[in-house]
């Protein structure tokens, strides 16, 4: 990616500003609570913590987390190998609108003006997904992986940090359902048969990072995020007491937690998505990997039955997840002429 094509460049009010906050009041969580049942008084704490986290900011950073480090650096090194490879080699794994998992850069992409170079995997092989948008069709699709010929260790890097980011999601939605009142297991049926999916991001240096953004402002449509990044800065939150964008500053070996779309719906707005954003170096490339936990795709998204009543009636219609997942996707692969489908389209009045 070399010069600056006049599509990326934002418009005045939506550009990165030269001047940043950087990681101010974000909370750090120690997680270390978990794996320690004897002393009941911190992991009390420890919900109290992820309940502030989730209403205050929607975003929090945890350590202590118990997923080996090993596992994150060998998804790192397969990760920078296949990027560095040449286009025409990553090109043979390209996604497209039949096969939605894959390769893809920006530059060739309809309807994203993101500076990045993207590789999306799905978790559960193949993922169950509804064939149309159409709420009438009940045919079903199976989405499968592309898997590169190099790195030869990619495959089993992506299978193994997957499966330590599926433990991790969980154990932070029963954190979550406790810091709601819930039972801890309350949300673990939705994900039997889970649509999550993991991306890896890598962002090369940009001539003129005050003019683009490596990912423009956006709120995540799923349950959860769980976020890994290198060393390089980028990410910025939305800070939802004043609207400021400030820097997260990279933890070493934490991961970062954001509450999605899904959860906001669930709890019936107690905790709400936030806008988040990534900006760009014109000197440095930064690589960072999220996992995107995601429920099955019959599941039909609402406020909790448990968390709604007289004086406090659902905020939100039903829709299916699959239904509403697809009408978003559709919108990689072609340009459209409405707004993509977001969850206040369902918000009730």
């Amino acid at each position: 990616m070399g010069e600056i094509d006049p599509a990326f460049i934002q418009t005045p009010e939506h550009r990165p500003k030269l001047s940043i906050i950087e990681d101010e009041g974000i909370p750090v969580i120690d997680l270390s609570p978990l794996f320690d049942t004897s002393n009941k008084e911190p992991f009390e704490n420890l919900v109290k913590q992820i309940g502030n986290a989730c209403k205050e900011w929607g975003f929090f950073q945890v350590t202590n987390h118990g997923h080996p480090i090993e596992i994150r650096q060998k998804l790192e090194a397969a990760a920078r190998k296949f990027f560095a490879q040449s286009k025409e080699e990553k090109d043979k794994v390209r996604r497209d609108a039949v096969k939605v998992m894959g390769y893809y850069d920006s530059e060739h992409t309809k309807n994203i003006k993101d500076w990045k170079e993207v590789f999306d995997y799905t978790v559960e092989e193949p993922t169950i997904m509804p064939a149309s948008i159409d709420p009438h069709d009940k045919e079903l699709i199976h989405w499968y992986n592309q898997w590169p010929e190099y790195p030869p260790e990619f495959r089993e890097a992506f299978q193994d940090y997957s499966q330590h980011m599926e433990n991790l999601a969980l154990k932070l939605m029963e954190l979550i359902a406790l810091s709601l009142g819930l039972s801890p297991k309350r949300f673990h049926g939705f994900f039997k048969d889970q649509t999550s999916w993991i991306r890896l991001n890598y962002y090369p240096p940009c001539p003129s990072p005050d003019l683009v953004l490596g990912c423009g402002r956006h709120k995540d449509t799923g349950a959860l995020t769980v976020l890994a990044q290198d060393n390089v800065s980028g990410l910025e939150v939305r800070r939802k007491s004043d609207a400021e964008w400030i820097r997260v500053k990279p933890t070493p070996d934490a991961y970062i937690i954001n509450v999605g779309d899904i959860i906001q719906v669930w709890s019936n707005d107690a905790y709400e998505s936030v806008e988040h954003r990534v900006i760009l170096h014109p000197n440095q490339e930064r690589l960072s990997y999220p996992y995107f936990l995601k429920p099955a795709h019959y599941t039909n998204v609402q406020p909790l039955e448990e968390l709604i009543n007289e004086q406090n009636p659902p905020k939100y219609k039903p829709y299916n997840w699959g239904k509403f997942h697809i009408t978003r996707k559709r919108s990689n692969f072609m340009k459209l002429d409405v707004e993509n489908i977001q969850i206040y389209h369902f918000k009730i009045n």
